[in-house]
């Protein structure tokens, strides 16, 4: 294959230097690659750590959830329905409206089954005794934090969840942390060391540093076309290398 000297000297030039940076970046996806093949991802969500989910029976006395889910809507000017659940909370049976409100903003209430009341907000200790329900066996309990987006942050592992919530942490050999909805009860995620692991190798897998989630940045897609331009000049360098077979005399 003739190539140019300066051809040449360009492709090696390119290939070199391109190779340092991407390289690192290269390496880092790999070993990603790697840790995420290697891994059962039913671990890394913490789903061995959960207890099993009782079955919701409603009695024959209960409050009519059409009618209470009417009463509802209109007390509070919500602008449209999205569903009605029936869910334990505590021991105790409610209908969970989804719903958005005034504002046009994604809300949930609780509904009690016994006499229509709605239900306020899960306070920290009721918020400790879900999380301990929810794990399976038992943990020394480190403590509960209320999120909210003032203290969520950007880096939080329960991100793109529903706010506000609980955090409420055991001791352990995986740090276990589990997430509520201080609206309603309803688990929002498990976590552990080995989910943090994880989730810290999807940010380098990203390189979104922020969200962790974003695979469209103009990082990731300027480190991507980098990778295939060193890859190129690496199959180029080696095809101008190669050495022709002398002729016999």
């Amino acid at each position: 294959m003739k190539v140019a000297n300066r051809s040449r000297k360009w492709i090696r030039l390119s290939h070199r230097y391109l190779g340092i940076v991407v390289g690192v970046q290269l390496l880092l996806w790999t070993l990603g690659g790697i840790y995420f093949s290697w891994t059962n991802i039913d671990e890394i969500r913490g789903d061995h750590l959960k207890s099993s989910k009782q079955l919701v029976v409603n009695s024959e006395d209960s409050v009519d959830p059409v009618k209470a889910t009417k009463n509802f809507l209109s007390e509070n000017h919500s602008k449209e329905l999205i569903g009605v659940e029936l869910i334990d909370v505590l021991g105790r049976n409610f209908y969970r409206i989804e719903h958005k409100n005034s504002e046009g903003k994604n809300k949930v209430a609780l509904i009690s089954v016994e006499d229509g009341t709605v239900r306020g907000p899960i306070v920290e200790a009721e918020a400790v005794k879900i999380a301990s329900a929810a794990r399976a066996g038992e943990s020394k309990l480190v403590g509960a934090v209320l999120l909210e987006e003032a203290n969520v942050g950007g880096h939080h592992e329960y991100r793109e969840h529903r706010l506000p919530a609980w955090a409420v942490s055991f001791e352990g050999e995986e740090n276990f942390t589990v997430y509520l909805s201080a609206e309603d009860g309803e688990i929002g995620a498990f976590r552990t060391d080995n989910w943090r692991y994880f989730d810290f190798l999807w940010m380098f897998h990203t390189i979104d540093f922020v969200g962790r989630d974003n695979i469209n940045n103009y990082l990731l897609r300027t480190m991507s076309i980098l990778s295939l331009v060193t890859i190129v000049s690496g199959y180029l360098l080696f095809l101008i290398s190669r050495r022709r077979p002398r002729k016999r005399a």
